[in-house]
């Protein structure tokens, strides 16, 4: 395989990009709640001992401490699993950083159904709900190595508040090295004609593979990346709205309040064009691994598949 096309996780850009960033940012620090394993941290902190604060398991704590670490100039990174930092820590989330707009950067890892068989303790299938409707938080969902690294950035240099979702697998490469991230604005990755795809983060890829199944059926499906969650491209919906009849959301998420109902706010402006959300139900999720898990919900490529062209047919 060609470097370049080498797929890696999320965590291994994000080591990498701050280890490099520590070049030039004598501020940037790394707080850790007992998940520098799972982070993919060990190198960096190894590296940075004097970068490093770990707080144990207490996320809550690490979330004031970097808030208060923020306030006196330093640019703190958060690192803890998704589904603690976004449910345990919300309190001081809201309070600490995003109400006070303290420049923290707030990583959930191992976000979704990444901990498979560690259950529903440990998904975090309703973190995008519950940021997203923070005020002055910036919420972001990346899809590949080189979104990742464009992302960083971009929060690198930013001054807000911003919580970032990502998972463990090895990502497949959606965009090229060149790729250059802007907040608040949605991509168009494979342009269409018969019906808009509208997807973020992980299942980007496999809404893809879709739309290249679908292909092969004559239905020609265009995909958007909304990776921007907040600030939301809501021109770009806008028009998406008045161009299609139909319009497919997909996420690693519950159907309430995620990507879905940020882009049905958007088209039921317009009453023009029917939207249909895939993902988790509202109800506790099934164990299994992730693939299985996708393939159960209809979330891999061939339920995307079948879905849209049960939507079409309806």
């Amino acid at each position: 395989m060609n470097k370049l096309d080498e797929k890696l996780t999320a965590n291994a850009v994000i080591a990498q990009t701050l280890d490099q960033a520590t070049i030039n940012d004598p501020d940037l620090i790394v707080v850790t709640c007992d998940s520098r394993g799972s982070a993919g941290l060990v190198p960096f902190t190894n590296t940075h001992p004097d970068r490093t604060i770990e707080m144990g398991i207490a996320e809550q704590n690490a979330v004031t401490v970097a808030a208060g670490m923020a306030h006196e100039g330093k640019h703190p990174y958060v690192f803890s699993p998704a589904s603690f930092l976004a449910m345990r820590s919300i309190e001081q989330v809201k309070v600490d950083v995003a109400f006070n707009r303290n420049n923290v950067k707030l990583i959930g890892i191992s976000g979704g159904n990444s901990y498979t068989w560690l259950g529903n303790t440990h998904h975090s299938l309703n973190d995008v709900a519950i940021t997203r409707a923070i005020p002055d938080l910036e919420v972001y969902q990346p899809c590949d190595k080189y979104q990742i690294r464009a992302l960083f950035k971009y929060l690198l240099k930013s001054d807000r508040p911003a919580y970032v979702r990502i998972g463990k697998r090895k990502l497949d490469n959606v965009y090229h090295r060149d790729f250059d991230f802007i907040p608040g604005k949605a991509k168009i990755i494979r342009p269409g004609k018969d019906v808009c795809l509208i997807s973020t983060g992980e299942t980007l890829f496999f809404t893809l593979q879709a739309a290249e199944e679908l292909a092969k059926d004559g239905i020609d499906a265009e995909v958007v990346d909304l990776s921007s969650i907040k600030p939301l491209d809501t021109k770009m919906l806008a028009e998406l709205a008045q161009d299609f009849t139909h319009l497919v959301t997909v996420e690693e998420h519950d159907v309430i309040n995620g990507i879905g109902a940020a882009v049905a706010c958007e088209v039921a402006k317009y009453g023009h064009a029917k939207l249909k959300i895939l993902g988790f139900p509202d109800e506790p999720a099934i164990q299994g691994t992730q693939d299985e898990v996708f393939h159960f919900y209809g979330i891999d490529a061939t339920g995307i598949k079948k879905s849209v062209k049960d939507f079409l047919s309806d």
